[in-house]
């Protein structure tokens, strides 16, 4: 087998036009949507999943009489 001889590669700049930045970031901002609402999701789910198991564990309220 061959060795692999290393590479160092050095970028001194890049060269974007500034409407195509613009427009991939209005392209990430938009695809970033869908991706928020699954965090939210999965989150709220597990919110509500440890929510409940730790209730079982908390004392009932008093009895006023």
């Amino acid at each position: 087998m061959e060795k692999l001889e290393e590479k160092n590669v050095v970028i001194s700049g890049l060269d974007i036009p500034f409407w195509d930045l613009v427009w991939f970031m209005v392209k990430l901002t938009l695809a970033s949507i869908p991706a928020l609402f699954i965090i939210y999701f999965i989150l709220a789910f597990l919110g509500m999943l440890f929510g409940g198991f730790f209730h079982m564990f908390m004392m009932p309220p008093p009895v006023l009489q």
